[in-house]
This record gives structure tokens, sequence and C-alpha cells, in this order.
């Protein structure tokens, strides 16, 4: 089958070969035909070496598909059902399930740096991306890493589900709990900050505040939701304008980097909540201040994954689409097929982009 390599950190153009092959399915495991995925910055993150993965590797992570084959000991989907992939299936026996966290479990993630489910050039393994691996025409999973979506729900909407949507919707219903009637920023307007909006949205929030030096993206933030927006040097005059200096009552930071946490602290009220949802490195410091983090009251929070369970809130925010509350059409900048990815992830790169999400024939 086809898929997408990437050989080492640092690479700038992916491995597109068509000799890449499965290990065999195991009992407990499924394998999807992906049919769409998107290509997410944090695929870019493990090209870079800020998200470390093993080597060789099949990036992508944001994906869905139709299962073809079932393990023994599988019962909760058949050949035949669309499914999302899950990134951080939930094993429900660790102690992050048991306090009801699954989007914090990481017994299949340590497993995806043992366990290499490809091979190529004969017998060469390769692993996937959190143990998925989307940017192939098929991957195995275990069975908690493929949920059933309804069939209406089409590929590219469900793989957005997968992670993007998730991850920010989430970030708003799950983490911040935001309530109707508040105020919020959000830092960072690409694909998962969008969803971010739209959550805000959904939730009543009556001022969102869009932040991006791009103008093409502060347009769409509006498109989406977005009350209002302004570029980063303008967000002191936002802050002013829209809240009369006292700040926003949540604070979203998507884009990963200590200034841009900064940025989200900086826009949020004494007393409110910053969100930390991007994914940023491990040696990027916020520089914080002890007195700061008492005395301005703020709770800084993380949102990993959205805070989801996704079993629950893949088929809501598939319902929420259904209902027309989310807008995920606006969100897809392109469709491309496999044979592009290296250019979708110079695009990417450039910026310019949201979400470009592939199509498998």
């Amino acid at each position: 089958m086809r898929a997408a390599l990437l050989h080492a950190v640092g690479d700038d153009k992916l491995d597109i070969r068509d000799d890449v092959t499965l290990t065999p399915v195991g009992p407990s495991d499924v394998r999807v035909k992906i049919k769409a995925t998107g290509v997410c910055h944090s695929d870019l993150s493990v090209m870079s070496g800020v998200l470390p993965m093993p080597l060789p590797v099949v990036p992508g992570h944001e994906g869905a598909g139709e299962v073809v084959e079932v393990g023994d000991h599988v019962t909760t989907v058949k050949p035949g059902d669309h499914v999302i992939v899950n990134w951080t299936p939930a094993c429900d026996a660790c102690p992050s399930c048991s306090a009801g966290q699954p989007y914090l479990c990481t017994t299949y993630l340590v497993q995806s740096f043992s366990l290499a489910r490809f091979r190529f050039g004969g017998d060469t393994p390769a692993f996937g991306m959190t143990g998925c691996g989307t940017w192939a025409e098929e991957i195995v999973v275990p069975w908690q890493g493929a949920i059933k979506v309804d069939s209406d729900v089409p590929f590219e909407v469900a793989a957005l589900i997968g992670c993007g949507i998730t991850t920010g919707v989430g970030a708003v219903i799950n983490t911040a709990k935001v309530r109707p009637g508040t105020t919020v920023a959000v830092i960072g307007c690409g694909g998962v900050g969008l969803s971010v909006i739209q959550g805000a949205r959904v939730s009543g929030a009556t001022k969102i505040l869009a932040v991006d030096p791009l103008t093409s993206k502060q347009e769409l933030a509006r498109k989406v939701g977005a009350t209002d927006a302004c570029a980063p040097d303008q967000l002191t005059e936002a802050i002013g304008a829209l809240t009369g200096g006292r700040g926003f009552d949540y604070g979203f930071e998507v884009v990963g980097r200590s200034a841009t946490i900064m940025s989200a602290w900086q826009a949020t009220r004494r007393g409110g909540d910053v969100i930390v949802v991007g994914a940023g490195a491990m040696d990027d410091m916020v520089p914080l201040s002890a007195f700061n983090l008492l005395f301005e009251g703020k709770n800084l929070l993380s949102s990993l994954y959205g805070g989801s369970d996704v079993r629950r809130d893949f088929p809501f925010l598939a319902n929420l689409w259904k209902a027309g509350k989310l807008d995920l059409e606006s969100m897809i900048s392109s469709r491309i097929r496999l044979a592009d990815l290296n250019d979708a992830v110079a695009a990417l790169r450039g910026g310019e982009v949201l979400r470009q999400v592939v199509l498998f024939d």
C-alpha cells in the first residue's frame, strides 16, 4: 500500500512510497482503510522533533475510514463500519482512566514507541505517529482507537473531529466550561483555534476576540463565530475597547509558545481562566512569577485533546455538525491526494492554510 514516511527529524521531504505493509491484526486490533486524514501542525511538530516519535515513522493522527478487519476479541466495531481514529486510546485500567481522565491515558502511546506496525522495503519496520500513522492507506490500531460514527457523516468531517475539532471545542466545553454571557479571547486562529472559537460560540459567549497576525485567518475567525479580531500587536488596545481594560473571562492559547501563553495571560482578567491548548516544546519556558501566580488569582489550565472522552465526544460533535452548529467545511483549505503531501507540508509551514485534507480513493 501507499504511505508517507519520515526517516529522520528535520527532513524537508517525506518519502512517499507504495511498498508499505502492515503487521497482522491481533486479537484486540482493528484494521482501518483510511478515507480521509488531516494535515495538522502536530504532524509538523513530529517532523521537526518538537513532538518526539520513534523513527522511521508514518505521520498522521487525524483520520477517519472504514473497518476492513477486526481481531477475534473485538466487539465494538465490525467490517464496514465507519470510524474516527482516536490517537489516545483509553485502556480503562490505568489510574488516569479510573479517575475519569481517559485523555491522559498513556498505555497505548507508550506501547507505540516499541510496536512498529508498518513494514517497508521488504521487512524494515516503521512506526505510526502516536500508534496511528494515518498518512497511509491502511492502519492497524487497538480497538479503543477506532470509534464508530454514523455512516452519514462525511469522512472529511469525521477526520477533523478526530483531532482538531475535539481538541478545540473540547477545550471550551470540557476544560474551561465556558458559561453563557462570558467573554473569550483566542490567541492563534489555525484549525484548532477556529475550533475553540466555534466552541465559544456554541457555549453562548457574548464577546469572542480572535488574535492572529494573518488577516485571512481573522476573516475566517469572524465567519465561524468571532465577534472581533485583531493582530497580536493590537491586543492591548482590544482589551481596553472590548472589556474596559479588565480582561476577558477566558484566554485560550492555541499556538504552543511561551510568548503566546503570556499573551493569553495578559488578555485574561484577574480571577479568569487561562487555557493552554497549543503543543509546545519541552525547552520553551513560561516566565510567570510566583507573585503573579498567586495575586492575580488566575487559573492556568492545560487542555490535552480537549479533555475529552472521545467515546462520548466524537458522536456528540458529529451531532452538533449535523444540527448546523459547527461549520467544518469552512475550515478545509483544500482537498488533496497522498502524493501532494510534501506540498501540503510546505504550505502549512508557510502559515496561510488551515486544514488540508488528504482524500484516499
